[in-house]
């Protein structure tokens, strides 16, 4: 049977300044031969290069946050694909629900720019999520899958991709659903996956995503159908971000 290599990306969000490097480095440093699968650490875009220098050769990937679905124009502010691949990207986390909420990203657009991605070589991570009104309503298994059918399109099919399953109300919060609640959405993710991409899509790691830390990572790591996380705030300190890793 074909399993997914774990995936641990770290997204720093709006943090981090030249002296975060060095968090970055002693992330490597740590990681020393670990085998167990792959890390990343996704920094605002003013640190990319940077980054990508200070990791290079070592067991790191570096990643983006977002990107325009055009790949140039007169789009003030935003970054291309191709700005982050020249910057030393290789990943870029695309829908995450700070996007879909804040700048009104619908599963389209997101789909738009995961197409971006994949025309610059960038392996996208699409987030997913129900927010806790949709999930008090009963509704988080529906609206999550069809944010998953609406967010990845046709052209994935042969490219390498990952899924994070984010709930809204669990982001930043300190609230994490039960195991039980993760695993039925991962097992419901992964069904819909096959779906829409036949037996390839068993390779796609499906990550977790909202309050990740050293105190429940392994729990999470190990529920069914879990390929790894997505760390917001414990990413940005070496300590904690390893001490999730370890729970592969």
């Amino acid at each position: 049977m074909t399993v997914p290599i774990p995936l641990i990306a770290g997204n720093w969000k709006m943090n981090g300044l030249a002296a975060s490097l060095d968090e970055a480095r002693a992330v490597a440093v740590g990681l020393g031969t670990f085998r167990g699968g792959r890390v990343a650490i996704c920094p605002p875009a003013t640190l990319i290069e940077r980054l990508s220098r200070a990791l290079a050769g070592g067991p790191v990937l570096v990643g983006g946050q977002d990107c325009r679905a055009e790949a140039s124009g007169a789009f003030t502010g935003d970054i291309s694909a191709e700005m982050l691949v020249d910057a030393g990207a290789s990943l870029v986390i695309l829908g995450h629900s700070e996007r879909r909420a804040g700048y009104a990203e619908t599963d389209a657009a997101v789909a738009a720019k995961v197409g971006a991605a994949l025309r610059a070589g960038l392996e996208p991570i699409v987030c997913v999520g129900e927010t806790l009104d949709q999930r008090q309503a009963g509704e988080a298994l529906a609206v999550v899958t069809e944010q998953v059918r609406g967010s990845l399109p046709a052209e994935l099919a042969t490219d390498a991709f990952a899924v994070a399953y984010e709930p809204v109300w669990a982001i930043g919060t300190g609230l994490t659903p039960t195991i039980a609640e993760i695993e039925e959405m991962h097992v419901a993710i992964r069904a819909t996956l096959r779906e829409m991409f036949g037996a390839r899509s068993d390779t796609v790691p499906i990550l977790y995503g909202g309050s990740v830390k050293p105190s429940n990572a392994a729990e999470i790591l190990r529920a069914t159908e879990v390929g790894g996380a997505l760390v917001g705030g414990a990413s940005l300190k070496a300590a904690d971000f390893l001490g999730i890793i370890e729970g592969l």
